[in-house]
């Protein structure tokens, strides 16, 4: 099954049935799903990972992103049923990142979002800044050029300075020295790659 073309059916299966249902939500998606909506790759990921949901408005883009837990009822209900319908894992639309929250998001981060609109679900796509900040992050916690987060941090082109931001970002997530080492890990294959 290519799952790629799954999760892309499986979201806008999601936003017609909260249209035909008269419910809408508005969820930030992070990760393979977001890179591949903005056509940075063209890999098959397994899930959809909602880092955030915002408040849907009745004119224009959603406002006040906010923690994703709980989703939505309305949302939970749709999702579930677009597994079955599917045949997708229960957790295809997941909240697993959200931890992130704990120690915060890129400053900005919501400034950066781009929407876009299937139906009764708005999909939130955050800046490239804030998708290296995240991949680098994620590159750190499995380091090599064989990771996937690797992968996508080097299709993202990031410069110099776009890692030093967001190394500087980890460093506030994150202080610990084995951290540290990690990111330099990554930020050295980075630019051995991208010679």
């Amino acid at each position: 099954m290519d799952t790629h073309f799954s999760l892309d059916a499986a979201l806008r299966a999601t936003g017609e049935l909260l249209a035909r249902r008269g419910a809408s939500a508005a969820i930030v998606v992070v990760g393979g799903t977001a890179l591949n909506l903005l056509g940075v790759i063209a890999r098959a990921t397994r899930d959809v990972d909602v880092i955030a949901t915002a408040t849907p408005r009745l004119n224009g883009p959603p406002t006040g992103i906010h923690a994703p837990d709980p989703l939505p009822e309305a949302l939970v209900e749709v999702v579930a049923l677009v597994a079955r319908e599917l045949g997708l894992p229960a957790d295809w639309l997941n909240t697993t990142v959200a931890g992130q929250w704990q120690t915060g998001l890129p400053r900005g981060f919501e400034a950066r979002i781009t929407w876009q609109r299937h139906g009764g679900l708005w999909l939130g796509l955050p800046g490239r800044s804030d998708l290296i900040h995240l991949k680098l992050y994620a590159a750190a916690d499995d380091v090599g050029p064989a990771s996937r987060h690797f992968k996508d941090l080097v299709a993202l082109k990031p410069t110099a300075t776009d890692l030093e931001a967001a190394r500087a970002w980890i460093a506030t997530q994150d202080p610990s020295p084995a951290v540290a080492q990690a990111v330099a890990q990554v930020i050295a294959h980075v630019r051995q790659a991208s010679r």
